[in-house]
């Protein structure tokens, strides 16, 4: 499976940004899709995920800023940023678990919040 994340850039604070993540195959196949994302010096951390139910998970630090899509006709999912802050300057991984618990990483897109 590839996953193919683009979108990121540099806004300034408050400022809005809309991630993608397209996939390789059929997204409906995957038990659970989701953003992650890494700053630098820092772990890994989970920014949203949304499963094959389209149940939503969001961490409390972007919940009721971000909000995660996905569109089966597309093979792609989507990370709607509002209100960005500097605190979420960082790399944005897209990543799919299939049901068989095979784990896929996507490349990483840069977004940078900066006045």
């Amino acid at each position: 499976v590839q996953l193919q994340a683009s979108g990121g850039g540099l806004v300034q604070p408050g400022e809005s940004l809309t991630l993608s993540c397209a996939a390789s195959r059929n997204i409906f196949g995957f038990r659970m899709m989701g953003w992650y994302r890494q700053a630098r010096g820092k772990q890994r951390d989970l920014v949203a995920t949304i499963t094959n139910a389209g149940s939503t998970n969001y961490a409390d630090s972007v919940r009721g800023r971000f909000t995660i899509s996905g569109d089966t006709t597309k093979n792609t999912i989507y990370l709607q940023m509002n209100s960005l802050k500097s605190e979420d300057t960082a790399i944005y991984y897209c990543n799919a678990v299939q049901f068989t618990g095979d784990e896929s990483w996507g490349q990483g897109t840069q977004v940078t919040v900066s006045s």
